[in-house]
């Protein structure tokens, strides 16, 4: 390897692609096309780097393997910042091998650390946890040490494992610091302020008020009824009901926490369940089919009780709390994924959410109007963006694995 190939090398170790680049701009031999490529991702430019890439990997001889299998790597982690979450694995995963094979340990360990991220953004907590408790970071150069930090931070925020977030997060800011790359050191900043800003919105009892993460693990700790908005559960210590494949009960739930101990007339619940103004017979009798599902989920957590006008929430527990998402959105979770800073198609995020494409793409379309999201390209290449919603964590918007799963 020539002097001006392993200089650029080590400015992208730096986190200097523009120094790279000076290097070997106009050089097309396979090894400055995976350096460019690398460094056109760096810069933001993702389906340029993707060219390169996919160039030196046909540039690299058969009997190179070595070579070819990092310029994969290095594709399926443009991939993944371009949220491409449909990018074969077995690719990566092959490449992982040789790369092992070979004794370049480094690398291997960054495929394995991409395949992380992917089961992270797909909800995958328990698969991603098993990969993670593998792996000894110990052994690492502090970039990957950083890395592996942040993601048992993001498994932890997901898990509403506050404390445990946090000192991951303290120690990947010391590993950030060693590895002296501001992007890398940026980034940790940015998951810590996550960890710090509201999760969540407590909507009853009154008076409203914000929560962060570590509130909200509190309230979930505690012997209160919590019906929680933002994952679609309902929990009381060790009990949880989820409710997310069931919307209209969970919306009878809600209903009836927010007005415990009081009741709710039978028209209220028939316009928050089902969409109607007035209760007719119709509605009055599906209104109670569902009250009677509700009841035999809830019988170890609470009763619903029939009063004169409508229904009320009898709970086993003293306190009933209802969380909401810490803004008032209805498509918040097509927002909680575009919050990340990074484009997104419709068809990753239809696989990331476990919802159908068109369902997401009408949900684009209204965001549109609103002026909350904006896109680029067209047809398939069409992307979707939005800055983060300042102030906000969107934790609790993304899609969690439930009971049973």
């Amino acid at each position: 390897m020539d002097s001006l190939i392993t200089a650029a090398a080590q400015a992208l170790g730096r986190g200097d692609p523009l120094g790279a680049l000076n290097r070997v701009a106009l050089r097309e031999d396979a090894p400055a096309l995976a350096l460019r490529g690398i460094a056109m991702a760096q810069l933001g430019d993702l389906p340029r780097a993707k060219l390169l890439l996919r160039r030196a990997g046909r540039a690299f001889g058969p009997k190179e393997t070595l070579a070819r299998a990092r310029c994969v790597v290095a594709e399926a982690e443009v991939a993944l910042a371009a949220r491409d979450l449909t990018w074969p694995a077995k690719a990566l995963d092959a490449a992982r091998v040789i790369l092992e094979d070979h004794g370049d340990r480094v690398n291997a360990a960054h495929a394995r650390y991409l395949e992380l991220r992917r089961h992270l953004l797909l909800g995958r907590l328990d698969d991603a946890e098993r990969m993670l408790a593998a792996l000894d970071p110990a052994l690492l150069p502090p970039a990957l040490r950083a890395a592996h930090e942040l993601l048992v931070a993001g498994i932890a925020m997901r898990r509403l494992q506050s404390r445990l977030a946090r000192e991951a997060l303290t120690r990947a800011a010391h590993a950030a610091k060693e590895a002296r790359i501001p992007a890398l050191a940026a980034e940790v900043e940015s998951v810590a302020a996550m960890l710090a800003a509201p999760a969540a919105r407590q909507v009853a009892p009154l008076p409203e008020r914000l929560l962060d993460l570590a509130a909200v693990e509190a309230l979930l700790a505690s012997k209160a009824l919590v019906i929680d908005a933002c994952r679609l559960v309902v929990t009381q210590g060790k009990t949880q009901v989820a409710l997310a494949r069931r919307p209209v009960l969970f919306a009878l739930l809600q209903a009836l926490g927010e007005a415990s101990p009081g009741d709710v007339a039978r028209d209220v619940l028939v316009a928050r369940a089902f969409g109607g103004k007035h209760a007719d017979e119709s509605h009055r009798a599906r209104l109670r089919v569902e009250i009677g599902r509700l009841r035999a989920l809830l019988r170890d957590l609470a009763g619903i009780n029939a009063t004169a006008d409508g229904f009320a929430l009898a709970p086993r527990a003293r306190d009933v709390i209802v969380l909401a998402r810490p803004v008032a959105e209805k498509h918040a979770a097509v927002l909680a994924f575009l919050a990340d800073g990074e484009s997104w198609s419709s068809s990753a995020l239809a696989l990331a959410m476990g919802a159908s494409q068109r369902t997401v793409q009408r949900a684009l379309d209204a965001l549109t109007q609103g002026g909350k999201v904006q896109f680029f390209g067209h047809g398939r290449a069409r992307r979707w963006m939005t800055p983060p919603i300042p102030g906000f964590t969107t934790t609790l918007l993304l899609p969690a694995p439930l009971p049973g799963d």
